[in-house]
Formats: C-alpha cells, sequence, structure tokens
C-alpha cells in the first residue's frame, strides 16, 4: 500500500501501519547502536577505517604497517650496499668487509621475519580458511627468497668455490616494495570510506541543556535523554537529532543532501544532528539519542552495504582463486624446465617471479576500493546504498514504476471544491465532519483536509476505524459516517452526485465522499502541483529507453493529467493495497524494473523489485526493504543514483580487466616465455609491476565522481 498514493479512504489504516513500521524500524537501529554514544561510536569507527583494515584474513594495523616500512627500509640500506643484485656488483656495491656475507644473512632474516609479519599472518588466515590467494603468494615468493639465500650463505662459507648466489637484494626490496603497495591500497580505502566518518565528526561533543532553574547548562551528548530541551545558538551545529522548540533557525543541511543551502525551520520541526544553525539561537527538544539519530543510521547502513559482497566482486574472489591455482601450475612447470635446461639456480629466480607477479593484488582491490568510494560519496549526497548488488542491474533497467502524489507531484493537496449535498449542510460542515474523520492520518489527503478545516470547530469522533481499499469510518454524536473516494461509493447514489464526482475529477481533482449511513453528505475535491523536475526526470528516463509507469491510487482522470503534463504513457490508476507488488512482477516478466516509493508502505513491491528505490524518506533511513534510500524527495537523485551507479559498475569492470589481465599477460613473462629472444623479468621487476598494477587500479577507483 502506498503512503502517497491511495485515497484517504484509507488513510487510517496507513497511519497506523506507518507507526507500526516506524516502531518496529527504530528497535531494529537500536539494537545494534545501543551502547554507544556518538562520541565512542565516531571514535570506534574511525578505528575501524583508518587503524585496521581486512585483506586476505589478516587484521591490519596501519600504523604498524608504517613502522614496520620504516624498519625495513632501514635493513634494506646496508642489504643493497653489501650484497649483489642478481649476482652482479652494481659500482656502489661496498666489498671486503669481513663476515660480510654474514651480516647480510643477519640483517635479512630480521628483515624477512619483521617486515614480512604481515604476510606470513594473512597467508595463516587464507589457508585455514581454504582460499589461497594474495598473501599466500607473497609469502610464497618471500619464504622461497629467503630459504635460497640462507642456503647460498651456507653453501659460499663451506664451498668458496661454489660462488652461489643469493637474493638477498630482491627479498629486501621486495619486502619494501609490498608493504608501499599494502599502504598505498588501505590509504585508498580510508579515504574512500571515510566520507560518512566525516559526517559524525560534525557532530558536537557537548550540547546546552536547560536544567529546573531554566538556566542552560553544558553537558556531554552522551547524557542527553529523550525530551531534554537545548539551546543551540547562533553558528553552532545541532548536537542531536530533535524538533523545533521555539524560533526560526535556518540550518544549513547539507550533510543530508549534499546541498548547502538554508533550509528555515519553525516550531515544530525536525532539525538533524550536525546541521549548522546559520541563523538566530533557538531552542530544540531531544527526539533521538546520538546512538539511533540520521547520522548513527547512516553510518550503520553504509558499514552494512560497504561488508555485503556484489556480483562483481564474487567473481573477483573467484578470479583470484583461479590465477593462485595458475600461479601454483606455471610456477612449478617453469621451475621443473628451467632446472632441467639451466640447473636448480637459474630456474629458482623464474619461480620466485612467477609468484610475485601473478599475485592477484590488483584483482582483489578492483572492486572494494570502487564500493568504498561509491557508498561514500553516495552518502555524502544523501543518496544511502543498502544493497550494491540491485545496482549491478542498473543497465538493464527497461521500467521504472512509481507513486504519483509525492513523488511526481509534491504531495501537499489543498482543498479546491467543496460540494454540501445534504439540506441544512454548508460547505464548512462538511469540511468539519471529514476533518473529524482524518484526526490523527499523516495521509497527504488527510493532511489537506486538516489545514483546510484548521480555524473551524472539528467534533470529536469515536471507534475511528480505517478498511484498506474500503474508507476510514467512525461515531460522531450518534451517528456512523465514512469518508470514502467515489470507486467505494455504493450502488444505488443518485445521478446528481454522479454527476459532481464526475465535474471534480474532468478538471484533475482527486475526489472524497462524506456519507452518514451511507447517504452522501458533501463532496471534497483535492489537488497537488506537479514537481518542477519531474519533467526533466521523465525526459531523462526516455533518453535512457526506460520506460516510466505511474501507479496510483487515484482516479483515473486525476492520473492522466499528470501523465499528459509530463509526457507518461503507461499510468495504472484505481489501484488496490496489494496491487503494486503484482504489477512488478508483471512487468518484470518483460525487464528488469525500478520501483519508487514510500519506504515503509510500499516495501513489498521495493523488495519485489530489481532495484527498489525509497524517495522522501527524510530522516527515516532505516528502510530494509528498498536497495537505495533518498534522503530527499527530488527525482534529480533518482537521475544521480542511476548515473553514479552505471560510473561505478564501468570502473569496476575496468579494474576487472586490468587486474586480471595484467596478470595474463605477466604470468607467461614471469615464467620465462621470452627467455630465448634474450627477455627475462627478474623478481624486483615484478614487484615493481604488481604495485603499479595496485596503485593504478586505486587511482581508477578515486576517480569515481559525482556530476553536480
Amino acid at each position: 500500500m502506498t503512503k502517497h498514493d491511495h485515497h484517504h479512504d484509507m488513510s487510517m489504516h496507513e497511519h497506523s501501519e506507518h507507526q507500526m513500521n516506524m516502531n518496529e524500524k527504530h528497535m531494529e537501529m537500536d539494537m545494534p547502536m545501543a551502547h554507544h554514544d556518538m562520541d565512542h561510536m565516531d571514535h570506534m569507527d574511525h578505528m575501524n577505517h583508518d587503524d585496521m583494515m581486512m585483506h586476505g584474513g589478516h587484521m591490519m594495523h596501519m600504523g604498524n604497517m608504517k613502522r614496520k616500512l620504516i624498519v625495513s627500509l632501514i635493513l634494506t640500506v646496508p642489504i643493497i650496499l653489501l650484497s649483489p643484485m642478481m649476482g652482479m656488483k652494481m659500482p656502489f656495491t661496498i666489498t671486503g668487509i669481513p663476515g660480510q656475507n654474514w651480516l647480510v644473512l643477519l640483517l635479512g632474516s630480521i628483515l624477512f621475519f619483521y617486515g614480512g609479519t604481515p604476510f606470513f599472518s594473512g597467508a595463516r588466515g587464507e589457508l585455514q580458511s581454504r582460499k589461497p590467494a594474495m598473501m599466500t603468494l607473497i609469502t610464497m615468493g618471500i619464504v622461497v627468497a629467503y630459504v635460497y639465500s640462507l642456503y647460498a650463505t651456507i653453501m659460499n662459507a663451506l664451498h668458496p668455490e661454489a660462488m652461489v648466489m643469493d637474493f638477498f637484494w630482491e627479498l629486501a626490496t621486495l619486502i619494501d616494495i609490498m608493504l608501499i603497495g599494502h599502504i598505498i591500497e588501505m590509504n585508498a580505502v580510508m579515504k574512500a570510506g571515510s566520507a560518512v566518518d566525516g559526517l559524525a565528526a560534525l557532530v558536537p561533543k557537548m550540547a546546552h541543556r536547560r536544567h529546573h532553574d531554566d538556566h542552560f547548562m553544558d553537558v556531554a551528548i552522551s547524557d542527553l535523554a529523550l525530551g531534554d530541551v537545548l539551546l543551540v545558538k547562533e553558528n553552532e551545529r545541532v548536537p542531536v537529532d530533535g524538533r523545533v522548540l521555539t524560533g526560526m533557525p535556518t540550518l544549513d543541511e547539507s550533510l543530508l543532501t549534499g546541498e548547502s543551502t538554508g533550509v528555515m525551520k519553525h516550531e515544530g520541526d525536525h532539525v538533524v544532528g550536525g546541521s549548522l544553525n546559520g541563523g538566530a539561537s533557538f531552542t530544540m527538544t531531544v527526539a533521538h539519542r546520538s546512538d539511533d539519530g540520521f547520522l548513527a543510521q547512516v553510518q550503520h547502513l553504509v558499514s552494512n552495504a560497504q561488508q555485503n559482497q556484489s556480483h562483481a566482486e564474487t567473481l573477483a574472489d573467484r578470479v583470484a582463486g583461479w590465477l593462485f591455482y595458475a600461479a601454483m601450475i606455471v610456477g612449478i612447470l617453469a621451475f621443473v624446465i628451467w632446472t632441467t635446461l639451466h640447473g636448480f639456480a637459474y630456474a629458482l629466480p623464474i619461480a620466485v617471479t612467477v609468484f610475485i607477479i601473478a599475485c592477484p593484488h590488483a584483482l582483489g582491490l578492483a572492486i572494494p576500493l570502487v564500493v568504498a568510494r561509491l557508498t561514500g560519496l553516495a552518502a555524502q549526497n544523501g543518496l544511502l546504498i543498502q544493497n550494491r548488488a540491485a545496482l549491478e542491474r542498473v543497465n538493464d533497467l527497461r521500467y521504472v514504476l512509481m507513486d504519483k502524489t509525492g513523488t511526481l507531484t509534491e504531495g501537499d493537496f489543498k482543498v479546491r471544491t467543496v460540494n454540501a449535498l445534504a439540506e441544512g449542510w454548508t460547505s464548512d460542515d462538511v469540511l468539519r465532519y471529514a476533518a473529524s474523520l482524518e484526526q490523527g492520518s499523516s495521509h497527504p489527503l488527510a493532511t489537506g483536509i486538516l489545514k483546510a478545516a484548521h480555524d473551524l470547530d472539528v467534533p470529536m469522533v469515536m471507534h475511528q476505524t480505517a478498511t484498506a481499499g474500503e474508507g476510514v469510518s467512525g461515531m460522531i454524536g450518534d451517528d456512523h459516517y465514512r469518508l470514502v473516494s467515489p470507486t467505494t461509493l455504493p450502488a444505488n447514489i443518485n445521478s446528481q452526485v454522479r454527476a459532481l464526482i464526475t465535474t471534480a475529477t474532468t478538471t484533475g481533482e482527486t475526489v472524497s465522499v462524506l456519507l452518514k449511513h451511507d447517504e452522501p453528505l458533501g463532496i471534497i475535491g483535492l489537488s497537488d502541483a506537479i514537481k518542477p523536475d519531474a519533467q526533466a526526470f521523465i525526459e531523462s528516463l526516455h533518453q535512457q529507453n526506460i520506460t516510466p509507469v505511474m501507479l496510483t491510487g487515484d482516479n483515473e482522470k486525476a492520473a492522466q493529467r499528470v501523465a499528459a503534463a509530463l509526457g507518461i504513457h503507461e499510468v495504472r490508476a484505481d489501484l488496490k493495497p496489494a496491487d503494486k507488488i503484482e504489477l512488478v512482477k508483471t512487468y518484470q516478466a518483460n525487464g528488469a524494473v525500478m520501483m519508487i516509493g514510500d519506504g515503509v508502505n510500499d516495501s513489498p513491491a521495493l523488495a519485489q523489485a530489481d532495484l527498489g528505490v525509497a524517495i522522501g524518506a527524510g530522516t527515516d533511513v532505516a528502510i530494509n526493504a528498498s536497495d537505495v534510500v533518498l534522503v530527499d524527495s527530488k527525482l534529480a537523485d533518482v537521475t544521480t543514483l542511476l548515473e553514479l551507479a552505471r560510473q561505478a559498475k564501468r570502473k569496476m569492470t575496468q579494474n576487472l580487466w586490468w587486474g586480471a589481465g595484467y596478470n595474463l599477460i605477466a604470468i607467461p613473462l614471469a615464467a620465462g616465455i621470452l627467455i630465448p629472444v634474450g627477455f627475462k623479468l627478474d623478481p624486483m621487476v615484478g614487484a615493481i609491476l604488481m604495485s603499479l598494477s595496485t596503485i593504478i587500479v586505486a587511482i581508477n577507483a578515486m576517480t569515481l565522481k559525482l556530476k553536480k
């Protein structure tokens, strides 16, 4: 059932459903965040994003990685000066120092066991999970290099004439380059994933709370309770979510939508923690604690979205696994073949190079870096992605099904006509009794009627009930009244009433009929305006060869009026609550479907659609049925979402091709396929090329931009 498009005959039912869903939703959001205030949560999230990165089953601490790199670089300098590269003495190579080879072995051993620890731990995790990949390959490369160098040092000491070549130079540079590559990777992921953490940093740690003597004192936001009265001064940020009590502030809410235009608030309006007060001071009441407010929910959603794997990531993982086994087979074959042809010492560096260059490092980063960039960038602009896998179908979309009211129109209904039908009844009487039946409803039609009757004496209603698809009813005094749409009127309604209804619907009004014991008392006609950006949105869909379909519980005439103005050719009007999900299924038989609707009341249809978008959710972002939540209700955001999703998919595809293609070309080269023509790839060059591929993938991911 839609919150926006069905007639007010279902408004009470919708309001009840809305409240029930909202209560469940807040319970869901409270559970994961229950024991953290925003300050603590921000700190923990910072730790999670900035200090710890999961890779290959190994939890790496950023500070430790940097220390390991510094120590490794310090150890590398004497190793490079004291040992030859690939058996060749360089102009700067120092010789003639007593015990020089043993000194290099000592330095190389310290470097191997200290600098190689992250890779050993990662390989252990991969092997324990039976998913050998990048860390296992790196570990194989440096272990083989170290063990063989240890063997060479001992053999040269026992048999100086043997002249066995060691690989300490290659071992040192390989570990250094791999550490640098991982630090670059971690920085890229942190930069991409820190967008939401930046939002949390906007929230002040203290608030001005009113005490019993009407004085305001500063307290930590973790000490605030629901209902507390706070003072927000000029140029201060709102500490928590709440409602304006006194004053008319102008707030910068760019943290919600990306738009920095000031928004004027009035008494009773909702304000979001982190918004900047650009106007005069105002007081507010606390509606949400910091641990279940808007920003906390955004962080939770984005964190979940970044953890869930998409189809592209699953493919990347499978390819990485295949590359491991390919590297094993090619490396062993190359070792056997070149040992047979030129001996063990000649074959070993070739095998080591295969293991190094085959590491699926770039491939492993191909998708996660784009994902981190996508989710963080989207969240900064009010596009909250809950299911990234659904975004991968954006290129296959053929239909966009959307509500009329609140999506294509403003959803701000105004009463246009009121006709009294019964003797002794005036237009004001019709409004008063209709408003009585609508009390407590948040439906747009109900809101319009209640506004129109604001200055009238509205009678009290008893036994107020709503039945989906039938209407809202109640007892006013000793009589039973109903407020229904024309489609549910009794069959014996006279022709005069039918004619008035036809006249109203012909002009595009949404009609409600007030009944007393099934006798019509009056007709109320309401209408709302088309959104300014609706036509541009529909035109953009046509340009993308996507068919827009308008869904509404409104009458056919009102629906066709809006559709004609916007250029929508497919309209489904007079829908009942259960109709939308069936329509989604019907259209899915012919292609992928995006459903745009209210995240609470359209949950079944949103869940059924290939891509479900909850629009106009405001700060109520915990909407599990939708794949994407749009904080604002601007249709331009849907266009932005489609473009961002397409860009992200292109970046993922480019990175996958780069990562996999690089390995497919590099592995045969590393195995020595071009040695007969004089080209040989050594371990150090292999490590440099592999790290360069990682950097290219990271840069490509970070070029994902949101066009304004």
